[in-house]
C-alpha cells in the first residue's frame, strides 16, 4: 500500500506564512462583508473596506492550494488505496473538519439568539430547525440549499469533497494496470516513480476539466469538482517540489516538464476567461514550486517572535476560521447598540472583533481541534450542538 517518497524537509515556514496572511484576510473579509460596523467604517473609508469586501474572498485560493499541497504530503506514502482503506481516511479527515466546527456552531447558534431580539441585520440567520441542524453535521448545508447557521461553512463541506477526490483518484490507481518490464528487479525499483506518474497525471486531467470547464459554471460552486483546480495546484505543486529535492538529472528533467505544464494549464484557463481566483491560486502555486528551500524552513527569521506568532497563526487559523462569525455578530451587536454612528466606536469594534477572534480561536483549537479527533469526541459535540439549536428553538418560542 505505500511507497518511499522524500518531501521538503522541515516544517513548512512558507504555507505557515500564506495560511497566517490567508486567516487574517478572511477574518478582514467577513467583517467587511457582515456590517453594521462595516457600513459605518465604509462611509470615511471607502476604498478600504471595498478592496475587503470585493477582493478579501481571494484568500480562499491560499486555504486550497496549501491545502492542496499539504494533502500531497500526507499521501504520497500511498502509491495507492483500496475503498476501504480511501474512506477510513476519509472518516479521519471528517472527524477532524467535524469536531472544531461542531463546538464553533454551538457558540454561534448561542451568540446568535443572545443578539436576535435587539439586533436586526441581514447578517443574521434565521432561527434554526433540526433538519438544517442535522444537515450541518453531515455537512450537506449547501448541497441541500439551507441556509447556513454562520460565514464560511461551505468552505469545510469543500474541503471534504476535495479530501474524498483525491483519495478516489488512489482507489481508481489501485485498479489501474502497472506497465510490466522483463526484469522485475528493474519493476521493483521504478514502481514509485510509476506510481508518482500515474498520480500526477490523473491529478493533471482532472485540474484541466475544472479550471477549463467545470469552474467556468457558477452553478457548480456547491461541489468540489468547481474548486479542483486551485486544490489541485496544490497537489501538483508539491509533485514538483518533490520531483526538485530528488537531485538526479530525471527527476530536474521531470521537475521542468511539470513546470511548463503548469504554466500552460494556467495559460489556458486565463485565455478561456480571466479569473482573479486562479490567477491568485495559480500563482501561490508557482511561488510553492519555484522559491529556494530555505523558504520552507525559514532559516532567515531563525528563532524570532515573528515566525513563532506565524507558527502559531497557522495552527490555529482554521479555529479561528470557525470562531469568528459568532464573535463578530456579539461585537456588531454592542457596538450597535451603544453607538451606531460613532466612527470612533465602529473603528474600534471591528479590531476589537478581530482580536477576539484571534483569542477565541485560539483556545477552540487548544481545548477543541489539537485533542484527538475520536468518535466518542464528535458525539460530545454533536450532542452539544444539537442541544444549543433545542435552546434556541425554545428561547424563539417563548418571544
Amino acid at each position: 500500500m505505500t511507497i518511499s517518497a522524500q518531501r521538503p524537509s522541515g516544517r513548512s515556514f512558507l504555507i505557515d506564512a500564506i495560511k497566517a496572511a490567508g486567516c487574517l484576510l478572511i477574518v478582514l473579509h467577513h467583517l467587511a462583508f457582515y456590517g453594521p460596523m462595516s457600513d459605518v467604517v465604509a462611509a470615511a473609508w471607502p476604498r478600504v473596506v471595498n478592496w475587503l469586501y470585493d477582493h478579501g474572498r481571494l484568500a480562499v485560493q491560499f486555504f486550497l492550494v496549501c491545502a492542496g499541497f499539504l494533502t500531497a504530503s500526507s499521501l504520497a506514502r500511498y502509491e495507492s488505496l483500496s475503498l476501504s482503506e480511501a474512506l477510513k481516511l476519509a472518516w479521519q479527515r471528517y472527524l477532524r473538519l467535524a469536531i472544531p466546527l461542531l463546538a464553533a456552531l454551538s457558540f454561534t447558534v448561542l451568540v446568535s439568539e443572545w443578539v436576535r431580539p435587539g439586533f436586526e441585520h441581514a447578517s443574521m440567520s434565521a432561527p434554526p430547525n433540526w433538519g438544517q441542524a442535522l444537515a450541518h453535521v453531515a455537512l450537506m448545508q449547501h448541497l441541500l440549499d439551507l441556509e447556513s447557521l454562520s460565514a464560511g461553512i461551505w468552505y469545510v463541506a469543500i474541503d471534504l469533497q476535495l479530501y474524498a477526490m483525491a483519495l478516489a483518484c488512489l482507489v481508481v490507481l489501485k485498479a489501474w494496470p502497472k506497465a510490466r518490464t522483463a526484469h522485475p528487479s528493474v519493476q521493483s525499483a521504478n514502481t514509485a516513480q510509476q506510481g508518482d506518474t500515474r498520480r500526477w497525471g490523473l491529478w493533471l486531467v482532472l485540474v484541466c476539466a475544472s479550471l477549463w470547464w467545470w469552474n467556468l459554471d457558477v452553478d457548480l460552486d456547491d461541489l468540489g469538482v468547481y474548486f479542483w483546480g486551485s486544490y489541485g495546484l496544490g497537489l501538483l505543486a508539491w509533485d514538483a517540489r518533490r520531483c526538485a529535492a530528488l537531485g538526479s538529472s530525471a527527476a530536474h528533467a521531470s521537475f521542468w516538464r511539470m513546470g511548463v505544464l503548469l504554466l500552460l494549464v494556467g495559460g489556458v484557463a486565463w485565455w478561456l476567461e480571466p479569473r482573479a481566483r486562479i490567477a491568485v491560486a495559480w500563482g501561490v502555486a508557482a511561488l510553492l514550486v519555484a522559491v529556494p528551500e530555505s523558504w520552507f524552513g525559514g532559516e532567515a527569521l531563525g528563532r524570532s517572535r515573528w515566525r513563532s506568532a506565524l507558527q502559531w497563526l497557522s495552527d490555529v487559523s482554521y479555529s479561528v476560521f470557525l470562531i469568528h462569525f459568532g464573535v463578530s455578530l456579539a461585537v456588531n451587536a454592542a457596538i450597535t447598540a451603544h453607538w451606531p454612528d460613532a466612527l470612533w466606536a465602529n473603528v474600534l469594534g471591528m479590531l476589537l472583533a478581530l482580536l477576539l477572534s484571534l483569542i477565541l480561536g485560539g483556545w477552540l483549537h487548544r481545548l477543541v481541534e489539537r485533542q484527538s479527533p475520536t468518535v466518542w469526541r464528535w458525539w460530545f459535540w454533536v450532542g452539544a450542538f444539537q442541544v444549543t439549536v433545542a435552546m434556541a428553538l425554545l428561547m424563539n418560542a417563548m418571544v
